[in-house]
């Protein structure tokens, strides 16, 4: 929930939804459809398929218990390096180093150079405190999003004296793996329309005739988006003219 999304709007959606589902088995027992209407209001809809595949996942493979293992946490629909490592780091306490944006930007400055992923990866992992990677990820973001921000207060920063960059000259982490930019705009934009449709559907099914006018789109990139819907499995048509989500 919280990729991309601030704490504030997933907060109040993350208790309603851990009372729906408080296991694996809950979520993976409940319909996609009933997910994605608990998910409403707060966007990018592929997560929450991927979570709840991911949940059919874990209770068929892995008897209802989340994986303590990279590799098995890889393997779950939607789950790459970063949300693996963020679960065995935080939820099973294992030292192992997360790089979010904040903490790739950090790591860019302080050895004063752009850096691969696996490059990124790697310093992180060295850097981290036997028996300490929880405290040890939590502070680094914060670090990052309270002091080495894209507009950094060096002043402040308790590593200033080892960082390769401490302000001056272009910035390593511009462009560095890791390091998100300025996020599309949304207004206008074809997540806004699908946002649209997903918003009516969880009240109840659509005609296809009037989806060009709950999208607020023309016609024909309506359609377009409905298609992509259906086939990303997050729209289902049926009785011919109708839209609704998955049953």
């Amino acid at each position: 929930m919280l990729q991309q999304t601030g704490v504030a709007r997933v907060l109040p959606k993350w208790e309603t939804f851990m009372e729906a589902y408080p296991t694996p088995l809950d979520c993976a027992s409940a319909s996609l459809g009933d997910v994605l209407r608990i998910w409403q209001g707060l966007g990018y809809p592929r997560r929450a398929r991927n979570l709840h595949a991911s949940a059919v996942a874990i209770v068929h493979r892995h008897r209802g218990e989340v994986p303590a293992d990279l590799e098995q946490l890889l393997e779950l629909p939607g789950v790459g390096p970063y949300t693996a490592r963020a679960v065995l780091a935080f939820a099973h306490e294992r030292d192992v180093a997360v790089v979010d944006t904040n903490i790739a930007r950090v790591l860019a400055r302080l050895v004063g150079e752009g850096l691969t992923a696996r490059r990124a990866q790697q310093l992180a992992d060295s850097l981290v405190a036997d028996g300490a990677a929880w405290l040890w990820n939590q502070a680094f973001m914060d670090l990052g999003a309270t002091v080495c921000r894209p507009l950094p207060s060096c002043d402040e920063c308790p590593w200033q004296s080892r960082c390769a960059w401490r302000g001056e000259g272009d910035d390593p982490s511009v462009g560095s793996a890791g390091v998100s930019g300025p996020q599309p705009r949304f207004d206008g934009s074809d997540r806004q329309a699908r946002g649209r449709l997903l918003k009516a559907l969880a009240g109840g099914s659509v005609l296809s005739r009037d989806v060009a006018r709950v999208m607020d789109r023309p016609v024909e990139v309506a359609e377009r988006l409905v298609d992509d819907l259906c086939r990303e499995g997050l729209v289902q048509r049926f009785d011919g003219d109708r839209l609704a989500l998955p049953f």
